[in-house]
C-alpha cells in the first residue's frame, strides 16, 4: 500500500473527536472495507456533480475505489454539462441576499441555480439535448432499451460532445464511469431536466415511453448485481439523503423477504454524510440502527453517519482513500 500523503497525515494528525473523528473513522473502515475484497456503492443525492465533485470522484473511479453508483438523475446530467457549458457558468456568492425579483431577473437571463451556481440553460441543456434525442430516436428504431445512464454513456463515448469540451476530462466522473462501463441505479430519473425533455418528446409523440428502462428494471438489475457481488460484503457510502440513497439500500430487504433469499447478507459498512438533523419521521434525518429495523444493516455493520457538508467532507474521505 503506498505510504499517506500530506491531507491524510493531516486528517489523522488534527481531526480527533466530534464529526472530526468520524470522518477518519469511517475513510479507514471504507478503506478496510476495499482491502478485505469488499465492494462500495456510493450513493450521490443532491448537487455533487455541480459541486465539481467530478474532480476527485473520477479518480475514485478510475482506482477500483467505487464499484457501483446510485445517483439522481440531476447528478446523472449535471456533470456532463458542466463539461461542456463550464464557462458559462455563473457564480452568484451573495446567494442567500437575492430578492424573488433578482432570482426572476436569472431565469430570464437564463440561469437555472443551484445554491450559489447558476446553469446555463442554453448552453448545458438544450446542448445535450440535441444529441441525446439522435441516441434515444436511433434505438428506438433498432428496437432498443436502455438505462438512463446507459443513453448518457453512450453520448459521452459516441464523441459527439468533444468539440464542446471546457474542463479536462479527467475532471469528468461520469466521463471515468461510461470509460470503465460502471454499474449505476438512477432512482427517480423522471424528476430530471432531461426526464422531463424525454416525457416532453413521449407526449408529442416523437418517442415511445418503453423506450427507456424503468425504475423496476433498476431494482430487478441491482438485485441480481447485489447478489452476483455480495461475497465478500458490499458497503453503502451515501452522500445525503433522499431517494438515491433509499432506492438502492432497500434491495437487500427486498431480496430477503420479499423472494425469501435468507441467505443474503446485510449492507456490511454505512456511511452517511449529512446535514440533516435527526427528526421525526425523516429518512435522511433517521439514524443507521432504525436501518436494522427494516433488514437493511446488522447489529455488526459499521456504522457512520458524519453531520457536515458534503462537498467539504467526501472530499476529504476520497483524498484519504488515494492517499493524498
Amino acid at each position: 500500500m503506498k505510504s499517506k500523503g500530506e491531507i491524510s497525515k493531516f486528517i489523522e494528525k488534527y481531526f480527533l473527536h466530534f464529526n472530526a473523528a468520524t470522518v477518519v473513522d469511517a475513510a479507514k473502515a471504507y478503506e478496510s472495507q476495499l482491502e478485505k475484497g469488499g465492494k462500495m456503492l456510493v450513493s450521490l443525492a443532491g448537487a455533487m456533480s455541480t459541486a465539481e465533485l467530478g474532480k476527485i470522484f473520477a479518480e475514485m473511479i478510475r482506482e477500483d475505489k467505487v464499484h457501483i453508483v446510485s445517483c439522481t438523475g440531476a447528478n446523472l446530467e449535471e456533470d456532463i454539462m458542466n463539461l461542456v457549458a463550464h464557462s458559462h457558468y455563473e457564480r452568484v456568492p451573495n446567494y442567500r441576499d437575492l430578492t424573488p425579483q433578482q432570482e426572476w431577473e436569472l431565469l430570464e437571463k437564463g440561469l437555472n441555480r443551484v445554491t450559489d451556481t447558476c446553469i446555463p440553460e442554453e448552453e448545458a441543456f438544450r446542448r445535450l439535448q440535441e444529441h441525446i434525442f439522435k441516441i434515444w430516436k436511433d434505438a428506438e428504431e433498432a428496437g432498443e432499451r436502455y438505462f438512463p445512464h446507459e443513453f448518457m454513456y453512450k453520448l459521452l463515448l459516441s464523441g459527439v460532445l468533444e468539440e464542446y469540451y471546457e474542463i479536462d476530462i479527467k475532471d469528468s466522473w461520469m466521463y471515468a464511469a461510461a470509460k470503465a462501463n460502471l454499474p449505476m441505479v438512477v432512482p427517480g430519473w423522471e424528476d430530471s431536466t432531461m426526464g422531463n425533455i424525454f416525457a416532453s418528446y413521449v407526449m408529442k409523440g416523437a418517442l415511445k415511453a418503453s423506450t427507456m428502462k424503468s425504475g423496476i428494471e433498476y431494482m430487478t438489475f441491482l438485485a441480481d448485481w447485489y447478489t452476483e457481488n455480495s461475497k465478500d460484503g458490499i458497503g453503502f457510502f451515501q452522500i445525503g439523503g433522499g431517494i438515491a440513497g433509499d432506492f438502492p439500500i432497500c434491495v437487500v430487504p427486498m431480496l430477503y423477504q420479499d423472494l425469501e433469499r435468507t441467505d443474503t447478507p446485510f449492507w456490511n459498512y454505512f456511511c452517511q454524510i449529512s446535514d440533516s438533523t435527526t427528526s421525526y419521521g425523516s429518512y435522511s434525518g433517521a439514524v443507521p440502527n432504525e436501518k436494522i429495523t427494516w433488514g437493511k444493516l446488522d447489529i455488526d455493520t459499521p456504522k457512520f453517519v458524519i453531520e457536515s457538508d458534503a462537498t467539504i467532507v467526501a472530499p476529504l474521505i476520497f483524498g484519504y482513500l488515494l492517499d493524498m
